[in-house]
């Protein structure tokens, strides 16, 4: 596994790769920042975010691979599937999943996606529309939802 980690308007990201694929990212601001990075796949995450801090990019190409239990892969292939600016609730997860009362499990999968942005958990807000549950934290949150606002 390989792992790096940057600045970013959020915080320090963490980056894992392994077997050509993004298995990890998230906010950890007591990491140190990395030196220069050597791992092409890193190194092109590292451009794609970038360009989606810009305003230039609202999507991701490069391969991921989360590791979870089978109802976590099949909410995180419905948040893959939110388009960029817009929201759902955790109900609308559940839903799309096949399980209306799985609002809760929706939010737990949630909490536990590796893959953060790339993935946009972010994008998943209560039913009332207010901003709960982020591993980044509710600003860090608040941020990404605002970016994608404005540039989508």
């Amino acid at each position: 596994m390989n792992t790096y980690n940057f600045s970013s308007p959020v915080g320090t990201l963490c980056v894992a790769e392994e077997n050509g694929a993004i298995i990890g990212l998230h906010i950890d601001n007591n990491a140190e920042l990395s030196g220069p990075c050597r791992n092409e796949l890193i190194k092109k995450t590292v451009q794609e975010l970038s360009e989606y801090f810009s305003g230039t990019r609202m999507s991701f190409d490069v391969p991921v691979n989360p590791s979870g239990t089978a109802f976590q892969m099949r909410v995180w292939e419905q948040l893959r599937l939110i388009p960029c600016g817009q929201t759902r609730s955790y109900g609308d997860i559940a839903k799309a999943v096949g399980n209306q009362k799985a609002a809760r499990a929706v939010g737990h999968a949630n909490n536990r996606n590796p893959i953060m942005i790339m993935i946009p958990c972010h994008r998943v807000i209560g039913a009332d529309g207010s901003l709960v549950g982020f591993g980044g934290g509710i600003e860090a949150k608040q941020f990404l939802l605002d970016l994608e606002a404005h540039h989508a």
